[in-house]
């Protein structure tokens, strides 16, 4: 698959991916009522699961998919999750930049860039293997 049409189609997932995980984590904060941890924790699970539907059924959808590829697909993403997290941690902890405003952009800015790239590394690599893509651009 030729570079641009990977990228745009991982892209196009994620993006999903985070509606989906923004929109059910309102939805269970607001009118359902639960709390922060438990509403994050069913939205990222969610999430997970938009953004792998549509890595397999578009992106990589010439590899094969199944269970151990999802299994592996979360984990990517939660040491994706985990970037994010450290990238907090040092900035607000480390750095001692402790405004909202810092928080913001060294977990949704640096963070989500970071994860981004792990995230789309370990997509193609380690979870949908190259089976089935036309080309690649990493070897």
């Amino acid at each position: 698959m030729p570079r641009s049409r990977e990228l745009v189609g991982f892209a196009t997932a994620g993006l999903l991916a985070y509606a989906a995980d923004l929109a059910l984590f309102v939805w269970l904060r607001g009118p359902v009522g639960l709390d922060p941890l438990t509403a994050k924790s069913l939205s990222f699970v969610a999430g997970c699961s938009v953004a792998y539907a549509g890595n397999a059924l578009g992106t990589y959808r010439h590899a094969t998919s199944g269970l151990r590829q999802y299994a592996v697909f979360f984990a990517v993403n939660i040491a994706g999750a985990l970037v994010q997290l450290l990238c907090i941690l040092v900035s607000h902890y480390g750095l001692g930049l402790t405004s909202a405003r810092a928080d913001t952009v060294s977990g949704a800015g640096v963070g989500m860039a970071l994860a981004t790239v792990l995230r789309f590394w370990g997509t193609r690599t380690l979870v949908f293997r190259g089976e089935g893509r036309v080309g690649s651009w990493t070897g």
